[in-house]
């Protein structure tokens, strides 16, 4: 038998191109690490930024006045000063019959009242008739079912825990601290009944965004107790967002105990439209050929890059190019007409050039970085995902990046830092469904606890076939 000569140069190559991705892999490895004990945590470009136009004067008075009248509306407590009796005689005459001089000396000094626990009596009247036959109380007060915590402490609650992120424990040691001894266990079965209240609202919520026609969606671990023995484990909580007609931003967020494909496909199934979203396969069952169009995010694609850029400092390229994208969103910005035609028509006159640029650079290095490098990763994610990347030329209303579910799941990020982990999925289920109320009204500007108050003492006897008027969007206008 004969064996056949070997390739040594061949061989040599293939070992060279194995040892250069694994060399590549560990300095990007130790970068990270570095980064991540001495390094900055921002993504922020060393390229000069897009200058801004400052703020008119006009501009700048709206803005106090503003700040003005909010402030006005706070409570005022009037205190009078009176003249010391011993001042009351003009030391030149005698005379002790002074008169008023105006009406006095006005200084303001702004005082911080902790908040306290009011206990409210509710008496019934309850009347008689002289025959015996007729006994009649007036109307009970609206209470919530099942309790005698009224919807404030409820809303405090929610607003402390989902919107603050405060763990129980502090919020008990602050309770005590105001006279008011509340238990951890209380708290705790006072938010779920908050959110088994609000639960048709949230629903709702949900239900509208998944039939528009743009749809954002993002997911993060939140862990989860394992019935009450061993580690915990891993649950997901997924973000889907969605502006309605008027531009305003709704948020959903949606508790599953796993990160498998069926919570997207649950929720956006038979919808058509857009999905932005960013590589994740788990989206797949959702932008298959009965589905929806997936559109790519720019921002994972220019993560990449930054990544990259401790050993391959050419990455500030694709950096830069991608900054170009975003100065056309700007300019659509400044002038007022994100969203409309005028909005899509500025995108394909200047952003075609740029992305062919970015095309073309993508290509040109490719064969000048191993695969597995994080320069070589950055450029495989970007020509693989190239059209997915193009949507937003096909729709203004598709956004360059999927900022928005990533924002909106940061409060999931500071509240699990803080109180670690859920209970099971039905607890987790209860706060997303908060989350999702509190994330819709804060993207409005509108105060989630003047908003829970009102909903909580409405939503037991509310119709309905008017849910939609509690949905924070018709809430706020109606406010």
């Amino acid at each position: 038998m004969v064996v056949p000569p070997v390739d040594h140069d061949c061989v040599l190559k293939d070992v060279v191109v194995e040892l250069s991705n694994e060399l590549a892999k560990m300095r990007h490895e130790i970068a990270q690490l570095k980064k991540a004990h001495i390094g900055p945590k921002t993504e922020r470009s060393k390229m000069p930024r897009v200058p801004s136009t400052p703020p008119t004067a006009e501009q700048q008075l709206a803005t106090r006045a503003a700040n003005a009248k909010q402030r006005a509306e706070s409570q005022t407590v009037r205190v009078e000063h009176k003249v010391s009796d011993e001042k009351r005689t003009c030391p030149s005459c005698g005379n002790a019959k002074l008169k008023l001089l105006g009406k006095g000396r006005l200084s303001t000094v702004w005082e911080f009242v902790p908040a306290s626990f009011v206990k409210h009596e509710h008496v019934q009247e309850v009347l008689k008739c002289k025959c015996g036959d007729y006994v009649v109380a007036a109307d009970a007060p609206k209470i919530i079912e099942g309790g005698r915590y009224g919807a404030s402490v409820l809303a405090h609650l929610v607003v402390a825990k989902c919107a603050d992120h405060l763990p129980l424990y502090r919020l008990e040691k602050d309770f005590r601290r105001q006279g008011f001894p509340l238990a951890r266990s209380t708290m705790n079965e006072l938010l779920h009944r908050a959110a088994t209240i609000t639960q048709p609202i949230s629903r709702r919520l949900l239900e509208k965004i998944r039939t528009r026609d743009v749809v954002q969606a993002d997911e993060t671990r939140m862990l989860m107790q394992n019935g009450g023995g061993g580690k915990p484990k891993n649950g997901f909580v997924w973000t889907f967002v969605a502006a309605d007609d008027d531009g305003e931003t709704d948020v959903a967020l949606v508790f599953a105990p796993d990160r498998s494909a069926e919570t997207p496909r649950k929720v956006l199934q038979t919808t058509k439209g857009f999905l932005v979203v960013d590589a994740y396969a788990g989206y797949n069952a959702v932008v298959d050929v009965d589905g929806r169009t997936r559109a790519a995010c720019h921002a994972h694609l220019r993560r990449y890059f930054h990544e990259a850029l401790q050993t391959a400092p050419v990455a500030q390229v694709g950096i830069d190019l991608i900054l170009g994208l975003y100065r056309v969103e700007h300019e659509a910005r400044d002038a007022g007409i994100v969203g409309s035609p005028k909005h899509l028509e500025l995108r394909r006159t200047k952003s075609p050039a740029i992305r062919e640029r970015l095309r073309s650079w993508l290509v040109e290095q490719r064969p000048h970085h191993p695969p597995r490098s994080p320069m070589g990763v950055a450029i495989q994610y970007g020509l693989k995902r190239w059209d997915d990347l193009g949507r937003f030329l096909d729709d203004a209303r598709v956004p360059l990046d999927n900022n928005a579910s990533e924002r909106a799941l940061r409060r999931v990020a500071l509240g699990r830092k803080n109180y670690l982990f859920v209970g099971d999925a039905n607890a987790g289920a209860n706060i997303a469904g908060l989350y999702s109320l509190i994330a819709t009204c804060e993207t409005r500007g509108i105060n989630p606890f003047a908003y829970f108050v009102d909903v909580i003492g409405r939503v037991q006897d509310h119709p309905a076939a008017k849910l939609d008027e509690l949905l924070p969007g018709a809430w706020g206008r109606a406010a």
